[in-house]
């Protein structure tokens, strides 16, 4: 059993926001808020994601990203957590299954952006994640057609709920996946990064880029 974990009861909807965080910054606190207000959450927890030890160039360390997150995204009703480094996971599958163990009766939501789904079915085990929890899409309105026509989405076309009933995704049954407009600043963290800005208080508004599989 995790010690320290987030609480969440069994019946609560809890959407997962998963990425490197490296850094965080503003388009990671609204589009946690938006998802909140769109996808009848209960909560929110981000995960930040450990480094790949695979890779030559890995993220900025845990602890770092940890404490920006933690300075950035301050709400009540958001918890920003290590628990894939706790878990041991690395793909989203894995994770996702460790946590349904962990909170038995939790309604989870995988939130992600249009992006993420464009290329979802290069993930591992993809289609795993959208059979075993509910999946809130949140775009900005040139990110539609890719994300439309993505594998992903044709394959699951007829279990997408129309944007007017985004609220009742979180206590929809999987397969269950919604597309929501969110206005975001092209900015990413790639960007911020690659300017040297690498720090809470010079964070922008933008949009994450971080690919999971």
């Amino acid at each position: 059993m995790l010690e320290n974990r987030p609480f969440a009861r069994a019946g609560q909807v809890v959407g997962l926001l998963g990425g490197s965080f490296d850094p965080p910054h503003q388009g990671h606190v609204h589009i946690t808020r938006e998802s909140l207000k769109r996808f009848g959450l209960d909560h929110v927890w981000w995960l930040v994601s450990p480094g790949n030890p695979l890779k030559a160039r890995g993220p900025a360390a845990l602890d770092r990203r940890m404490t920006a997150a933690r300075g950035i995204m301050q709400h009540p009703r958001v918890r920003v957590t290590d628990l894939e480094a706790r878990l041991r996971t690395r793909a989203t599958a894995d994770t996702l299954a460790e946590l349904r163990q962990v909170y038995p009766g939790v309604r989870f939501v995988w939130l992600m952006g249009a992006d993420n789904l464009a290329q979802l079915h290069l993930w591992q085990n993809w289609r795993s994640i959208m059979e075993t929890v509910p999946v809130g899409v949140l775009a900005r309105p040139g990110d539609r057609i890719s994300a439309r026509m993505s594998v992903a989405a044709r394959a699951y076309k007829s279990y997408r709920l129309d944007g007017q009933a985004s609220h009742l995704l979180g206590r929809a049954n999987a397969p269950a996946w919604c597309f929501v407009n969110v206005p975001l600043i092209s900015v990413s963290s790639t960007q911020l990064r690659a300017r040297g800005r690498w720090g809470a208080a010079q964070l922008r508004q933008g949009t994450d880029e971080g690919t999971r599989g």
